[in-house]
């Protein structure tokens, strides 16, 4: 059976189909784990589901993987390409992709094992925490611009500074403001020790990652993040691929016999793109070739445009570090 899922916060509206394209079946189920299981339960043997990657579907997912014999993640942009419709109810939708998953069209999103979904978490979380400490970095720099306070070190934030800060003669209201977001900041520095340990271990326990250790620039939460967002690199046939999944490759327009390359896609993995350009600048230091490389590209096209070749290339040599299983040699 083909079971195309239209999963909303509260519910999903399931379509049941056929090898011959006949629905058996249509339901609509709440969206708790007994529901789900007793969904789960009811479904005869090689059955196949197709969920789309909406808001949610992880929740869904962990609970049926274990429970049904093959769940498949619709991508949401090109599976809406084959079959956009000007009536779109849950039922359509639903029905859409259990045509699409019977004949064998239905286009898919990778499906990271648990172990790498549990290693993302920890990443969101350490970069979430590192965006809330910025937050409030800036919240204490307005605060000393209301005042008009200048502070002459490199970092406002190291030990001494801080010291400096909390002895600083200003008005109640911004004492009281300035208190507090330092003392946010100590309990999220404790946090991300914290986190950075776990990670640490993870590492440890990831081959992949620690093979990604021995290239400049690269510490444990880069190496981490950088295996965890690629997941199963024979999944990628070639590099041009992986780098193509992180998107680092140029858009191409072709007519009329001519072909045009634009901007870098940006589509795939965000968080592999991101890494991969902030470590770029470390890659160009350590490396005469990549450096040589890198002013050609900014002389003629601009220095973004050259760290984001620089990213390919380092996506490049990754990707052949992860199938040869070598270390990086420096060059």
């Amino acid at each position: 059976m083909f079971i195309g899922v239209d999963y909303h916060k509260h519910f999903s509206v399931t379509t049941t189909m056929d090898a011959t394209g006949k629905i058996v079946d249509r339901r609509k189920i709440k969206n708790d784990a007994a529901s789900l299981l007793a969904f789960a339960a009811s479904l005869p043997e090689n059955s196949r589901i197709a969920l789309e990657a909406t808001n949610g579907w992880y929740y869904f997912y962990e609970v049926m993987e274990d429970h049904c014999d093959q769940i498949v993640l619709a991508h949401p942009l090109k599976t809406r390409a084959i079959a956009e419709a000007r009536i779109k109810t849950d039922t359509i939708d639903a029905t859409i992709l259990a045509h699409l998953l019977r004949t064998d069209l239905l286009p898919t999103s990778y499906i990271a094992p648990r172990d790498v979904r549990d290693a993302r978490e920890v990443l969101r979380y350490r970069a979430s925490l590192v965006s809330l400490r910025t937050s409030l970095k800036n919240k204490v720099h307005a605060i000393l611009d209301k005042n008009g306070i200048r502070i002459e070190v490199s970092d406002i934030f190291g030990k001494k500074a801080v010291e400096g800060l909390r002895g600083l003669s200003v008005r109640e209201c911004y004492r009281i403001e300035m208190d507090g977001y330092l003392r946010l900041m100590e309990t999220l520095g404790v946090l991300l020790k914290e986190v950075d340990e776990n990670i640490k271990k993870l590492v440890q326990m990831n081959a992949d990652a620690a093979l990604l250790l021995s290239i400049p620039g690269i510490g444990n939460y880069s190496a981490l993040l950088i295996v965890s967002e690629i997941g199963d690199i024979t999944r990628f046939p070639s590099a041009k691929k992986l780098c193509s999944y992180a998107g680092l490759v140029p858009c191409v327009y072709s007519s009329g016999g001519k072909t045009r390359y634009g901007s870098i896609t940006k589509q795939g993995s965000k968080w592999l793109r991101w890494i991969l350009i902030e470590l770029s600048h470390h890659f160009i230091n350590s490396s005469p070739r990549m450096k040589a490389f890198y002013g050609r590209i900014a002389y003629k096209h601009g220095k973004n445009t050259a760290r984001v070749a620089v990213a390919r290339e380092m996506l490049k040599i990754i990707y052949a570090m992860l199938t040869k299983r070598r270390t990086f040699i420096k060059g």
